[in-house]
């Protein structure tokens, strides 16, 4: 509507116009205002209504997604799931209970291998995000090796990176016997590390014919007591609240010198009748070493079998006495051969027996 068609309006009429449109002052105006204000309404109302038609147009005319953007999206959103669940040490395996303190724990379980295990609580995870800040997102999940060293202090062996949804792994160490110790966190692109536990310290033992012998031992539940004594259980220091707490947790079982869990106050209802306590000893010594493949080798004359990389093991008598024991290599061709003389004692002693007062260990 133009000013000319307006201004063939009456006053009054202008004036119910402007109070429709909702002009402020209508009331108060004379015909020529109301005839501007009108025309200033009426040109603000339709450059509405062209901004409103222009952007229905556009999202009218917005192309949808295609199946492949879908497909592609959805794989992004799958790739970003699994790298936050391959941080997240807090992510375990299905079943088992969320963590409800931070604790890491060594076994040993031959000379050159540790078995690490650890559990951490999501609060854990989220104060390191936190800390590394813009960090978080080029860390790593990190094991770190150190050795402790004799004076108390450590040495950073190396850094072994590992993934969320599990809660253990296995470490290969050498040049045993030597003392290790196993930090668990996040290590940022600059190295940067935070540290969420500190694991037990423990000795891996000297390489000694048990590992050809018994060729090795692999289950945990079968043999807790013989990784509980390798990791320090039984030692004079004791090993770690987390090492006995993991083990006994795990096996459902307690574990700990025979006089506190095997003799203890339940074992006081066993009655013996009065029966000497019985305890008889015997030895076999084990003689093992390494020679060149093909040789012939004997200890104290008798033939012992080589593998074919020249190792060998045998085990021997061992009566309570110094004895000589000589061990033979001969060539294939019989040209060349050596002997190294293995002089060992047994000496066996029977100390006085010991008798407990049960009812004071009762109480």
């Amino acid at each position: 509507m133009t000013a000319s068609t307006l201004k063939s309006y009456t006053c009054k009429d202008l004036a119910q116009m402007a109070r429709s449109e909702g002009i402020t002052g209508w009331h108060s105006m004379r015909k020529d205002e109301l005839v501007a204000a009108l025309v200033r309404a009426k040109r603000k109302s339709q450059g509405k209504g062209a901004v409103k038609s222009a952007v229905t147009k556009k999202l009218q005319q917005r192309p949808t997604a295609s199946p492949e953007r879908l497909r592609v999206q959805r794989e992004i959103s799958r790739v970003q799931q699994e790298s936050a669940e391959r941080k997240n040490l807090s992510c375990t395996s299905e079943g088992r209970p969320e963590p409800q303190k931070d604790r890491i724990v060594v076994l040993v379980r031959d000379p050159y291998w540790l078995h690490v295990c650890w559990e951490i609580t999501p609060q854990s995870v989220e104060r390191a995000r936190s800390v590394l800040g813009q960090d978080w997102h080029g860390s790593a999940p990190t094991l770190r090796l150190i050795r402790v060293l004799d004076g108390g202090g450590g040495r950073l062996e190396r850094c072994i990176e590992i993934h969320g949804g599990v809660s253990n792994w296995y470490v290969d160490v050498s040049d045993p016997p030597n003392s290790y110790r196993v930090e668990i966190g996040y290590r940022a692109t600059g190295g940067e590390f935070y540290c969420l536990a500190r694991s037990n310290t423990v000795t891996t033992p000297v390489p000694g014919s048990a590992d050809v012998v018994d060729n090795n031992w692999t289950d945990v539940a079968e043999n807790a007591d013989r990784i509980y004594a390798m990791s320090g259980g039984y030692s004079a220091d004791g090993a770690s609240m987390e090492l006995q707490e993991l083990l006994e947790e795990r096996l459902r079982r307690r574990l700990g010198r025979p006089s506190e869990i095997r003799y203890g106050v339940g074992a006081a209802g066993d009655s013996r009748d009065g029966d000497e306590l019985r305890l008889a000893v015997d030895a076999e010594l084990v003689v093992y070493g390494s020679s060149d493949p093909n040789t012939h080798v004997t200890v104290s004359g008798e033939p012992v079998a080589v593998s074919p990389d020249g190792s060998f093991a045998v085990k021997v008598h061992f009566p309570d006495r110094r004895q000589v024991i000589p061990i033979v290599a001969s060539s294939a061709d019989g040209v060349e051969q050596k002997t190294i003389i293995l002089g060992v004692e047994r000496n066996t002693k029977l100390l006085d027996p010991v008798v407990k007062d049960t009812v004071a260990a009762r109480s």
